[in-house]
């Protein structure tokens, strides 16, 4: 009887398969050997030091000023160079910071008399969503999107807020629409 010999090509098909069942076999357990995230295993030790939590920094709020009127409104704050959309329910819709002319309006309460969707500031400036209060006032945005403090030789009662800002205000501010001016 004859022996059969194996050839060495097929010894190294074997040992390639047999190498490659081992490795997927080992993979496997230790993927399913994973702790689970969060998940302390009875044998693991604390870290030593606790990881410090990312600080959480809480955005600024503005509340509405007292004494500001009730009801649905806008509020300007002299002081804060700020303005607030205030709904019926008497919560903030929307605040903003504003650039406020040099000819502030007298504290008070004040219907919006007139709007203009675009035009020409006092400044020069095109601008666009005009919303008039007040004997000389008026809320609006440079068409540019840039609102620098006004020029001191020129006197205005223009109050310049960004696009975004201008285009809240003029969606929330109808004709009528009360302007609580606080200190």
């Amino acid at each position: 009887m004859a022996t059969r010999r194996i050839s060495s090509g097929v010894w190294i098909v074997v040992l390639l398969a047999a190498a490659l069942a081992t490795i997927s076999f080992l993979s496997v357990q230790a993927y399913r050997n994973i702790p689970a995230e969060g998940i302390a295993s009875s044998d693991s030790k604390p870290s030593p030091k606790p990881r410090p939590r990312p600080s959480v920094v809480k955005p600024r709020t503005y509340p509405v000023p007292g004494d500001s009127g009730t009801g649905r409104r806008v509020v300007y704050s002299l002081a804060q160079k700020r303005v607030w959309l205030v709904s019926e329910r008497e919560s903030a819709v929307r605040t903003f910071a504003v650039w406020p002319g040099n000819i502030p309006p007298a504290e008070g309460k004040y219907p919006v008399s007139f709007r203009r969707a675009e035009g020409v500031g006092s400044d020069g400036v095109p601008i666009q969503h005009a919303v008039y209060f007040g004997a000389r006032s008026a809320f609006s945005n440079a068409v540019d999107g840039a609102s620098p403090a006004p020029e001191s030789t020129v006197k205005t009662g223009a109050i310049r807020e960004s696009v975004a800002d201008g285009t809240a205000l003029w969606d929330f501010a109808a004709k009528g629409t009360f302007v609580h001016v606080v200190g």
